[in-house]
Protein backbone atom coordinates (compact mmCIF):
# COMPACT_ATOMS: atom_id res chain seq x y z
CA UNK A 1 0.00 0.00 0.00
CA UNK A 2 1.35 3.43 -0.97
CA UNK A 3 0.69 5.70 2.02
CA UNK A 4 2.29 9.00 0.99
CA UNK A 5 -0.53 10.08 -1.40
CA UNK A 6 -3.05 9.49 1.39
CA UNK A 7 -1.03 11.67 3.76
CA UNK A 8 -0.75 14.35 1.09
CA UNK A 9 -4.50 14.40 0.49
CA UNK A 10 -5.35 14.68 4.16
CA UNK A 11 -2.60 17.28 4.62
CA UNK A 12 -4.27 19.35 1.89
CA UNK A 13 -7.71 19.02 3.52
CA UNK A 14 -9.25 16.40 1.24
CA UNK A 15 -11.23 13.37 2.41
CA UNK A 16 -10.21 9.72 2.17
CA UNK A 17 -12.62 6.96 1.19
CA UNK A 18 -13.85 4.29 3.64
CA UNK A 19 -11.79 1.69 1.79
CA UNK A 20 -8.64 3.79 2.14
CA UNK A 21 -9.12 4.33 5.87
CA UNK A 22 -9.81 0.63 6.39
CA UNK A 23 -6.71 -0.43 4.45
CA UNK A 24 -4.49 2.15 6.17
CA UNK A 25 -5.52 1.18 9.72
CA UNK A 26 -5.32 -2.55 8.99
CA UNK A 27 -1.81 -2.14 7.58
CA UNK A 28 -0.76 -0.04 10.57
CA UNK A 29 -2.07 -2.63 13.04
CA UNK A 30 -0.03 -5.28 11.20
CA UNK A 31 3.12 -3.08 11.32
CA UNK A 32 3.13 -2.68 7.53
CA UNK A 33 2.90 1.10 7.91
CA UNK A 34 5.72 2.62 9.99
CA UNK A 35 5.12 4.94 12.93
CA UNK A 36 6.63 7.93 11.15
CA UNK A 37 4.04 7.76 8.39
CA UNK A 38 1.15 7.33 10.83
CA UNK A 39 2.56 10.24 12.85
CA UNK A 40 2.36 12.38 9.72
CA UNK A 41 -1.24 11.28 9.17
CA UNK A 42 -2.12 12.04 12.80
CA UNK A 43 -0.71 15.56 12.42
CA UNK A 44 -2.68 16.05 9.19
CA UNK A 45 -5.84 15.03 11.05
CA UNK A 46 -4.89 17.29 13.97
CA UNK A 47 -4.59 20.25 11.58
CA UNK A 48 -7.51 19.56 9.23
CA UNK A 49 -9.88 17.34 11.19
CA UNK A 50 -12.06 14.58 9.76
CA UNK A 51 -15.39 14.95 7.98
CA UNK A 52 -18.27 13.25 9.85
CA UNK A 53 -18.36 10.29 7.45
CA UNK A 54 -14.57 9.97 7.66
CA UNK A 55 -14.71 9.94 11.45
CA UNK A 56 -17.24 7.10 11.42
CA UNK A 57 -15.07 5.10 9.01
CA UNK A 58 -11.84 5.86 10.92
CA UNK A 59 -13.57 4.63 14.10
CA UNK A 60 -14.88 1.55 12.29
CA UNK A 61 -11.38 0.72 11.03
CA UNK A 62 -9.96 1.11 14.54
CA UNK A 63 -12.76 -1.00 16.00
CA UNK A 64 -12.13 -3.87 13.59
CA UNK A 65 -8.33 -3.81 13.81
CA UNK A 66 -8.60 -6.61 16.42
CA UNK A 67 -11.15 -8.61 18.39
CA UNK A 68 -14.71 -7.41 18.95
CA UNK A 69 -16.49 -8.83 21.99
CA UNK A 70 -19.79 -10.66 21.62
CA UNK A 71 -22.18 -10.59 24.56
CA UNK A 72 -25.28 -11.48 22.57
CA UNK A 73 -26.13 -14.24 25.10
CA UNK A 74 -26.41 -11.67 27.92
CA UNK A 75 -30.14 -11.19 28.36
CA UNK A 76 -30.10 -7.92 30.33
CA UNK A 77 -29.09 -4.52 28.88
CA UNK A 78 -25.35 -3.94 28.53
CA UNK A 79 -24.22 -0.40 29.37
CA UNK A 80 -20.87 1.18 30.13
CA UNK A 81 -19.65 4.58 31.30
CA UNK A 82 -16.52 6.48 30.33
CA UNK A 83 -14.96 9.57 31.90
CA UNK A 84 -12.40 11.80 30.23
CA UNK A 85 -10.69 11.95 33.63
CA UNK A 86 -10.10 14.44 36.40
CA UNK A 87 -8.54 14.90 39.83
CA UNK A 88 -10.23 12.67 42.40
CA UNK A 89 -12.54 11.19 39.76
CA UNK A 90 -13.25 7.76 41.22
CA UNK A 91 -16.90 7.76 40.08
CA UNK A 92 -16.70 4.50 38.10
CA UNK A 93 -15.85 2.50 41.23
CA UNK A 94 -19.06 3.14 43.21
CA UNK A 95 -21.21 3.81 40.12
CA UNK A 96 -20.73 0.48 38.37
CA UNK A 97 -21.83 -1.71 41.34
CA UNK A 98 -24.82 0.56 41.99
CA UNK A 99 -26.07 0.29 38.41
CA UNK A 100 -25.30 -3.44 38.24
CA UNK A 101 -27.35 -3.92 41.41
CA UNK A 102 -30.28 -2.38 39.49
CA UNK A 103 -30.17 -5.08 36.80
CA UNK A 104 -27.74 -3.75 34.18
CA UNK A 105 -24.76 -5.76 32.88
CA UNK A 106 -21.61 -3.61 32.86
CA UNK A 107 -18.58 -4.84 30.87
CA UNK A 108 -16.40 -1.95 32.02
CA UNK A 109 -12.96 -1.57 30.49
CA UNK A 110 -10.96 1.23 32.06
CA UNK A 111 -7.56 2.81 31.68
CA UNK A 112 -4.50 3.79 33.65
CA UNK A 113 -3.53 7.24 34.80
CA UNK A 114 -0.86 9.40 33.24
CA UNK A 115 0.18 12.77 34.64
CA UNK A 116 -2.20 14.43 37.09
CA UNK A 117 -5.22 12.30 36.17
CA UNK A 118 -5.58 9.02 38.07
CA UNK A 119 -6.67 5.83 36.33
CA UNK A 120 -9.42 3.48 37.49
CA UNK A 121 -7.21 0.42 36.99
CA UNK A 122 -4.47 1.82 39.23
CA UNK A 123 -7.01 2.54 41.97
CA UNK A 124 -8.52 -0.94 41.78
CA UNK A 125 -5.08 -2.56 41.89
CA UNK A 126 -4.43 -0.93 45.28
CA UNK A 127 -6.78 -3.65 46.61
CA UNK A 128 -4.44 -6.56 47.50
CA UNK A 129 -4.61 -9.32 44.88
CA UNK A 130 -7.01 -7.52 42.54
CA UNK A 131 -6.14 -8.15 38.89
CA UNK A 132 -7.45 -6.11 35.98
CA UNK A 133 -5.63 -8.20 33.33
CA UNK A 134 -8.31 -10.64 32.19
CA UNK A 135 -8.35 -12.68 29.00
CA UNK A 136 -11.64 -12.74 27.04
CA UNK A 137 -12.77 -15.96 28.74
CA UNK A 138 -12.13 -14.61 32.23
CA UNK A 139 -13.78 -11.32 31.30
CA UNK A 140 -16.94 -13.11 30.20
CA UNK A 141 -16.96 -15.39 33.25
CA UNK A 142 -16.79 -12.48 35.72
CA UNK A 143 -19.51 -10.62 33.82
CA UNK A 144 -21.76 -13.69 33.79
CA UNK A 145 -21.18 -14.34 37.49
CA UNK A 146 -21.32 -10.81 38.89
CA UNK A 147 -23.13 -8.73 36.27
CA UNK A 148 -20.07 -6.46 36.33
CA UNK A 149 -16.44 -6.74 35.34
CA UNK A 150 -13.75 -4.10 35.97
CA UNK A 151 -10.82 -4.78 33.68
CA UNK A 152 -8.27 -3.30 31.31
CA UNK A 153 -8.16 -3.45 27.55
CA UNK A 154 -6.88 -6.81 26.29
CA UNK A 155 -3.94 -7.01 23.89
CA UNK A 156 -6.18 -8.12 21.02
CA UNK A 157 -8.88 -5.46 21.44
CA UNK A 158 -8.48 -2.41 19.16
CA UNK A 159 -4.70 -2.88 18.80
CA UNK A 160 -4.40 -0.07 16.24
CA UNK A 161 -5.69 2.41 18.79
CA UNK A 162 -3.18 1.22 21.39
CA UNK A 163 -0.33 1.88 18.95
CA UNK A 164 -1.73 5.22 17.85
CA UNK A 165 -2.40 6.34 21.45
CA UNK A 166 1.29 6.03 22.31
CA UNK A 167 2.25 7.75 19.07
CA UNK A 168 -0.08 10.70 19.70
CA UNK A 169 1.45 11.21 23.12
CA UNK A 170 4.90 11.54 21.52
CA UNK A 171 3.89 13.72 18.55
CA UNK A 172 1.81 16.55 20.13
CA UNK A 173 -1.43 15.32 18.55
CA UNK A 174 -3.24 14.26 21.75
CA UNK A 175 -5.64 17.24 21.73
CA UNK A 176 -7.28 16.39 18.38
CA UNK A 177 -11.02 15.92 19.04
CA UNK A 178 -11.48 13.45 16.14
CA UNK A 179 -8.58 11.35 17.46
CA UNK A 180 -9.75 11.55 21.10
CA UNK A 181 -13.35 10.66 20.26
CA UNK A 182 -12.47 7.79 17.92
CA UNK A 183 -10.00 6.38 20.45
CA UNK A 184 -12.61 6.34 23.22
CA UNK A 185 -15.50 5.18 21.07
CA UNK A 186 -13.67 2.40 19.20
CA UNK A 187 -12.85 0.72 22.53
CA UNK A 188 -16.37 1.16 23.88
CA UNK A 189 -18.05 -0.06 20.70
CA UNK A 190 -15.87 -3.18 20.86
CA UNK A 191 -17.71 -4.10 24.09
CA UNK A 192 -20.96 -4.94 22.24
CA UNK A 193 -22.93 -2.37 24.23
CA UNK A 194 -26.59 -1.41 24.17
CA UNK A 195 -25.90 1.98 25.73
CA UNK A 196 -23.07 4.27 26.79
CA UNK A 197 -22.89 7.24 29.15
CA UNK A 198 -19.99 9.69 28.87
CA UNK A 199 -18.68 12.00 31.58
CA UNK A 200 -16.78 14.84 29.91
CA UNK A 201 -14.87 16.82 32.53
CA UNK A 202 -14.43 20.60 32.18
CA UNK A 203 -12.05 22.86 34.12
CA UNK A 204 -8.53 23.30 35.42
CA UNK A 205 -8.15 19.67 36.51
CA UNK A 206 -9.62 18.25 33.29
CA UNK A 207 -8.20 17.56 29.86
CA UNK A 208 -10.77 19.95 28.35
CA UNK A 209 -10.31 23.39 29.91
CA UNK A 210 -13.16 25.17 28.12
CA UNK A 211 -16.84 24.32 28.05
CA UNK A 212 -16.96 24.89 24.29
CA UNK A 213 -14.27 22.30 23.59
CA UNK A 214 -15.84 19.86 26.05
CA UNK A 215 -19.20 20.25 24.31
CA UNK A 216 -17.58 19.68 20.92
CA UNK A 217 -15.96 16.48 22.19
CA UNK A 218 -19.22 15.29 23.75
CA UNK A 219 -21.22 15.99 20.59
CA UNK A 220 -18.62 14.19 18.47
CA UNK A 221 -18.68 11.05 20.63
CA UNK A 222 -22.47 11.04 20.89
CA UNK A 223 -22.60 11.34 17.09
CA UNK A 224 -20.35 8.29 16.68
CA UNK A 225 -22.52 6.32 19.11
CA UNK A 226 -25.65 7.20 17.14
CA UNK A 227 -23.98 6.17 13.89
CA UNK A 228 -23.47 2.72 15.43
CA UNK A 229 -27.03 2.63 16.87
CA UNK A 230 -25.72 2.61 20.46
CA UNK A 231 -27.74 4.86 22.77
CA UNK A 232 -25.19 7.43 23.89
CA UNK A 233 -25.56 10.34 26.30
CA UNK A 234 -22.89 12.72 27.63
CA UNK A 235 -22.81 14.92 30.71
CA UNK A 236 -20.41 17.83 31.03
CA UNK A 237 -19.28 17.96 34.67
CA UNK A 238 -17.16 20.52 36.53
CA UNK A 239 -13.52 19.81 37.37
CA UNK A 240 -12.11 23.09 38.71
CA UNK A 241 -11.62 21.51 42.14
CA UNK A 242 -10.97 17.87 43.14
CA UNK A 243 -14.02 15.62 43.11
CA UNK A 244 -14.69 14.22 46.57
CA UNK A 245 -12.19 14.52 49.40
CA UNK A 246 -9.52 12.02 48.34
CA UNK A 247 -6.88 12.12 45.61
CA UNK A 248 -4.70 9.05 45.20
CA UNK A 249 -5.35 5.35 44.82
CA UNK A 250 -6.00 3.42 48.02
CA UNK A 251 -7.61 6.49 49.60
CA UNK A 252 -9.96 6.84 46.62
CA UNK A 253 -10.96 3.17 46.97
CA UNK A 254 -11.82 3.82 50.62
CA UNK A 255 -13.90 6.84 49.64
CA UNK A 256 -15.69 4.83 46.95
CA UNK A 257 -16.57 2.18 49.52
CA UNK A 258 -17.98 4.92 51.76
CA UNK A 259 -20.32 5.90 48.93
CA UNK A 260 -21.41 2.27 48.60
CA UNK A 261 -22.10 2.27 52.34
CA UNK A 262 -24.58 5.12 51.92
CA UNK A 263 -22.09 7.81 52.91
CA UNK A 264 -19.39 9.75 51.03
CA UNK A 265 -18.94 13.42 50.14
CA UNK A 266 -21.93 15.17 48.59
CA UNK A 267 -20.23 16.27 45.36
CA UNK A 268 -19.02 12.74 44.58
CA UNK A 269 -22.46 11.31 45.35
CA UNK A 270 -24.16 13.94 43.16
CA UNK A 271 -22.04 13.18 40.07
CA UNK A 272 -22.35 9.43 40.66
CA UNK A 273 -26.13 9.70 40.91
CA UNK A 274 -26.41 11.87 37.79
CA UNK A 275 -24.45 9.39 35.69
CA UNK A 276 -26.29 6.43 37.21
CA UNK A 277 -29.65 7.96 36.30
CA UNK A 278 -28.48 8.27 32.69
CA UNK A 279 -27.21 4.67 32.66
CA UNK A 280 -30.54 3.31 33.88
CA UNK A 281 -32.28 5.42 31.24
CA UNK A 282 -30.20 4.28 28.24
CA UNK A 283 -30.56 0.71 29.52
CA UNK A 284 -34.34 1.09 29.47
CA UNK A 285 -34.56 0.05 33.13
CA UNK A 286 -36.04 3.35 34.35
CA UNK A 287 -36.43 6.52 32.30
CA UNK A 288 -37.96 8.66 35.04
CA UNK A 289 -35.07 10.48 36.78
CA UNK A 290 -36.78 10.55 40.19
CA UNK A 291 -37.54 6.85 40.24
CA UNK A 292 -34.07 6.04 38.88
CA UNK A 293 -32.47 8.03 41.71
CA UNK A 294 -34.60 6.13 44.23
CA UNK A 295 -33.41 2.80 42.79
CA UNK A 296 -29.77 3.84 42.96
CA UNK A 297 -30.12 5.20 46.48
CA UNK A 298 -31.72 1.94 47.59
CA UNK A 299 -28.90 -0.07 45.99
CA UNK A 300 -26.24 1.75 47.99
CA UNK A 301 -28.05 2.18 51.31
CA UNK A 302 -29.30 -1.43 51.43
CA UNK A 303 -25.81 -2.87 50.95
CA UNK A 304 -26.79 -4.55 47.67
CA UNK A 305 -24.32 -2.52 45.58
CA UNK A 306 -21.54 -3.16 48.11
CA UNK A 307 -22.24 -6.90 47.83
CA UNK A 308 -21.84 -6.67 44.04
CA UNK A 309 -18.50 -4.91 44.46
CA UNK A 310 -17.31 -7.53 46.97
CA UNK A 311 -18.20 -10.35 44.54
CA UNK A 312 -16.33 -8.65 41.71
CA UNK A 313 -13.26 -8.11 43.91
CA UNK A 314 -13.24 -11.79 44.89
CA UNK A 315 -13.84 -12.96 41.30
CA UNK A 316 -10.87 -10.87 40.12
CA UNK A 317 -8.53 -12.19 42.80
CA UNK A 318 -8.80 -9.38 45.33
CA UNK A 319 -9.47 -9.38 49.05
CA UNK A 320 -13.23 -8.74 49.51
CA UNK A 321 -12.70 -7.85 53.17
CA UNK A 322 -11.77 -4.39 51.91
CA UNK A 323 -15.50 -3.64 51.58
CA UNK A 324 -15.95 -4.25 55.32
CA UNK A 325 -12.80 -2.65 56.72
CA UNK A 326 -10.84 -0.64 54.13
CA UNK A 327 -8.40 0.71 56.71
CA UNK A 328 -7.05 -2.72 57.64
CA UNK A 329 -6.74 -4.03 54.06
CA UNK A 330 -5.56 -1.09 51.95
CA UNK A 331 -1.94 0.11 52.03
CA UNK A 332 -1.24 3.19 54.14
CA UNK A 333 1.56 5.73 53.78
CA UNK A 334 3.83 6.07 56.84
CA UNK A 335 3.91 9.88 57.05
CA UNK A 336 1.47 12.80 56.99
CA UNK A 337 1.70 16.56 56.89
CA UNK A 338 -0.89 19.31 56.57
CA UNK A 339 -1.08 22.42 54.39
CA UNK A 340 -2.81 25.13 56.42
CA UNK A 341 -4.66 28.38 55.76
CA UNK A 342 -2.34 31.40 55.81
CA UNK A 343 -5.13 33.64 57.09
CA UNK A 344 -8.82 33.57 58.00
CA UNK A 345 -11.56 33.97 55.42
CA UNK A 346 -13.53 31.92 52.93
CA UNK A 347 -11.91 29.19 50.87
CA UNK A 348 -12.64 30.58 47.41
CA UNK A 349 -10.71 28.11 45.31
CA UNK A 350 -8.68 24.91 45.35
CA UNK A 351 -6.87 24.40 42.07
CA UNK A 352 -7.59 20.85 40.88
CA UNK A 353 -4.64 20.77 38.50
CA UNK A 354 -2.12 21.71 41.19
CA UNK A 355 -3.60 19.19 43.64
CA UNK A 356 -3.44 16.48 40.98
CA UNK A 357 0.16 17.27 40.02
CA UNK A 358 1.15 17.38 43.70
CA UNK A 359 -0.38 13.93 44.24
CA UNK A 360 1.57 12.68 41.23
CA UNK A 361 4.80 14.08 42.71
CA UNK A 362 4.09 12.14 45.91
CA UNK A 363 3.99 8.98 43.77
CA UNK A 364 0.23 8.61 43.26
CA UNK A 365 0.50 9.10 39.49
CA UNK A 366 2.85 8.71 36.55
CA UNK A 367 4.83 11.33 34.69
CA UNK A 368 5.89 8.59 32.25
CA UNK A 369 4.10 5.38 31.36
CA UNK A 370 6.89 3.26 32.85
CA UNK A 371 6.72 4.95 36.26
CA UNK A 372 5.60 2.85 39.24
CA UNK A 373 2.64 4.06 41.30
CA UNK A 374 2.67 4.03 45.09
CA UNK A 375 -0.94 3.14 46.00
CA UNK A 376 -0.59 4.33 49.61
CA UNK A 377 0.23 7.99 49.03
CA UNK A 378 -2.16 10.81 48.21
CA UNK A 379 -3.90 13.98 49.31
CA UNK A 380 -7.00 14.45 51.46
CA UNK A 381 -9.06 17.60 50.98
CA UNK A 382 -10.08 18.58 54.52
CA UNK A 383 -12.03 21.72 53.55
CA UNK A 384 -14.02 22.27 50.35
CA UNK A 385 -14.35 25.64 48.59
CA UNK A 386 -17.10 27.79 50.06
CA UNK A 387 -16.28 27.00 53.68
CA UNK A 388 -15.07 29.59 56.16
CA UNK A 389 -11.62 28.86 57.61
CA UNK A 390 -9.42 30.14 60.43
CA UNK A 391 -5.77 31.08 60.16
CA UNK A 392 -3.66 27.94 60.57
CA UNK A 393 -6.59 25.58 59.89
CA UNK A 394 -5.54 22.46 57.91
CA UNK A 395 -6.85 22.55 54.32
CA UNK A 396 -4.99 19.62 52.75
CA UNK A 397 -3.40 16.54 54.30
CA UNK A 398 -0.56 14.92 52.37
CA UNK A 399 0.17 11.22 52.98
CA UNK A 400 3.68 10.45 51.81
CA UNK A 401 6.56 7.99 51.94
CA UNK A 402 9.66 9.95 50.92
CA UNK A 403 10.56 13.43 52.28
CA UNK A 404 12.06 14.48 48.93
CA UNK A 405 8.76 13.76 47.19
CA UNK A 406 6.93 15.73 49.87
CA UNK A 407 9.05 18.79 49.14
CA UNK A 408 8.26 18.50 45.43
CA UNK A 409 4.54 18.23 46.15
CA UNK A 410 4.55 21.21 48.52
CA UNK A 411 6.26 23.37 45.91
CA UNK A 412 3.57 22.46 43.36
CA UNK A 413 0.82 23.42 45.82
CA UNK A 414 2.12 26.98 46.11
CA UNK A 415 -0.82 29.17 45.07
CA UNK A 416 -3.31 26.27 44.90
CA UNK A 417 -5.36 27.57 47.85
CA UNK A 418 -7.28 30.82 47.43
CA UNK A 419 -8.72 32.46 50.55
CA UNK A 420 -10.73 35.70 50.41
CA UNK A 421 -13.05 37.86 52.41
CA UNK A 422 -16.25 36.94 50.57
CA UNK A 423 -17.94 33.59 50.20
CA UNK A 424 -17.73 32.42 46.58
CA UNK A 425 -20.84 31.79 44.53
CA UNK A 426 -21.74 28.12 44.31
CA UNK A 427 -21.31 26.57 40.87
CA UNK A 428 -23.15 23.55 39.48
CA UNK A 429 -21.41 20.21 39.14
CA UNK A 430 -23.54 19.07 36.20
CA UNK A 431 -23.05 21.70 33.52
CA UNK A 432 -24.79 20.29 30.48
CA UNK A 433 -26.38 17.23 28.89
CA UNK A 434 -25.67 16.18 25.31
CA UNK A 435 -27.73 13.52 23.56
Amino acid sequence: MFVVPLIERKRDGAALTPEEWSALIAAYAEAKVPDYQMAAMAMAIFLNGLEPTELVEWTRAMLHSGDVLDFSEVTVPKVDKHSTGGVGDKVSIPLAPMVAACGVAIPMMSGRGLGHTGGTLDKLESIPGFTTALDPGQFRQVLDTCGLVLAGQSETLVPADRKLYALRDATATVESIPLISSSIMSKKLAEDLDGLVLDVKVGSGAFMKSREKARELAETMVGIGKAYKVKTVALLTAMDEPLGNEVGNANEIAESIAVLQGEGPSDLVEVTMALGIEMLSVAGIETDPGRARTMLEAARTSGKALEVFARVIEAQGGDPRVTEDPGSVLPRAPHRTDVTAEHAGFLRGLDALKVGVAAMRLGAGRERKEDTIDPAVGITVLVKPGAEVEAGQPILRLSYRHPARLEEALSVLDGAIEIGGEKPDSTPLILERVD
